[in-house]
């Protein structure tokens, strides 16, 4: 499954095999089944995860029961918990395998060295670093300014294969809609 990964980085930039290999080193492939946690609310996170087959999806549960869904993660994008890795606290978010996943794990300190030490690597994850703040300003915006059916179309448009890939409950968590009103958005069009 790294080969996957290796893909994923060469289609971004040019690695030495020296480099590929020094890469490889540093990361543990890890398998998870169906509904297998990746993290856990309440624990540490220190590692940066890359999807290479599968779904997973983070999310955290409020006082009342309630899901709500931050993202997802299907292949060749990347799951993590930034705020637990970087302030070093428990996490808030579970990260949870909707599918049968193998994600590539690089621990953050190996994730960092790497970085410093394979300028096409640090290059990579400053292009994804930006690309995953302007998705979250956009969801912010989406979130506060479109109506339900505005950002169901949107995911739809943004995210074509996924909504055959996740339930409908689950489409509705992550737009911050109730699923009776996702169920009459699609009974309309």
């Amino acid at each position: 499954m790294f080969a996957v990964f290796e893909q994923y980085l060469q289609r971004k930039e040019f690695f030495t095999p020296a480099e590929i290999e020094h890469i490889r080193a540093a990361s543990t492939v890890r398998t998870l089944r169906k509904r297998q946690y990746l993290l856990q609310a309440g624990d540490g996170w220190q590692s940066n995860a890359f999807v290479a087959s599968g779904c997973l999806r983070t999310y955290s549960v409020d006082a009342k029961g309630l899901e709500h869904i931050i993202g997802f993660a299907v292949e060749n994008w990347w799951a993590t918990d930034q705020e637990s890795l970087l302030s070093h606290q428990p996490s808030r978010y579970n990260i949870e395998a909707m599918e049968d996943s193998t994600v590539i794990v690089l621990h953050n300190d190996d994730f960092e060295r790497l970085r410093r030490e394979i300028p096409a690597f640090d290059k990579v994850v400053k292009a994804l670093v930006l690309r995953s703040f302007m998705a979250a300003q956009d969801r912010v915006h989406s979130a506060i300014s479109y109506s339900a059916e505005q950002k169901y179309r949107e995911f739809l448009q943004k995210y074509p294969g996924l909504v055959q890939r996740i339930p409908q409950h689950m489409v509705a968590s992550y737009l911050g809609v109730t699923a009776e009103t996702l169920s009459r958005i699609r009974r309309q069009w």
